[in-house]
């Protein structure tokens, strides 16, 4: 990767977080405290509601609604996930749907998330692109201490990735050119968008993202600039350090 890189975005959501994990968590907490035990697989449920997260931001992404904060997508994501479980969201009550919604604001790292953007940190502008929003980027980060030079969220931008704009306007609030910038995700149709836009490229390989059935997404599929097995990894890759 060329001397003049200054700065490190990164994915969030699978690539930092452990996202199935914490959501998994918090909705078995949930069953129980609504005594829905019987009905909803705390898994399972994580799981599909996830898979309405790229739906309703190709929503956004294709015009057909406003730029959309996640928390709100999310909220609708879940009653879509209530509904297809035979549950009613309306006869439960609005605090503890509330409450639930909030799970994604508390996710826990993977456990060498943390030292690595550390050391990365020590050389490198270090900031998400995620397309969370920055109310839920700034509570899962001072939760989980990820130590950010800068809280970006998907507002920053007005764009959802892959969307060109979600990059391009990222590295304009850095002002700095997309060619001084790595995009770091365990993601390769992320790494595909953000290279079409002329950032550079980091692999991080999270294959148990989506539980050990996972079936994307496990190994890089391109000549990614940079292939890591963990943040520690890319840390001593980049930086020589470790």
């Amino acid at each position: 990767m060329q001397t003049d890189l200054q700065a490190l975005v990164f994915d969030v959501f699978g690539t930092v977080v452990d996202w199935r994990s914490g959501v998994t968590r918090e909705v078995a907490q949930f069953t129980q405290a609504c005594g829905l035990e019987d009905k909803i697989d705390p898994a399972a449920f994580a799981d599909t509601w996830r898979s309405h997260y790229a739906p309703a931001m190709q929503e956004v992404r294709a015009g057909r609604r406003p730029f959309t904060r996640l928390d709100i997508l999310h909220r609708e994501n879940l009653e879509k996930t209530l509904q297809s479980h035979g549950v009613t969201p309306s006869a439960l009550p609005a605090d503890a749907l509330d409450q639930l919604n909030l799970a994604w604001h508390r996710l826990d790292p993977w456990p060498d998330s943390v030292a690595g953007l550390t050391q990365l940190k020590a050389h490198y502008i270090i900031a998400p692109l995620s397309n969370g929003n920055i109310r839920l980027m700034l509570d899962m980060a001072k939760r989980a201490a990820l130590p950010w030079d800068a809280i970006l969220g998907a507002e920053t931008a007005q764009a959802y990735k892959p969307s060109p704009e979600a990059y391009l306007r990222t590295a304009d609030i850095l002002g700095l050119a997309p060619e001084q910038i790595a995009m770091v995700a365990a993601h390769n149709n992320d790494l595909a968008a953000a290279r079409r836009c002329g950032l550079k490229t980091a692999f991080v390989a999270r294959p148990a993202e989506h539980g050990p059935q996972q079936k994307t997404d496990l190994v890089a599929e391109d000549d990614w600039d940079v292939v890591a097995t963990d943040m520690i990894d890319l840390a001593r890759k980049l930086t020589g350090s470790f």
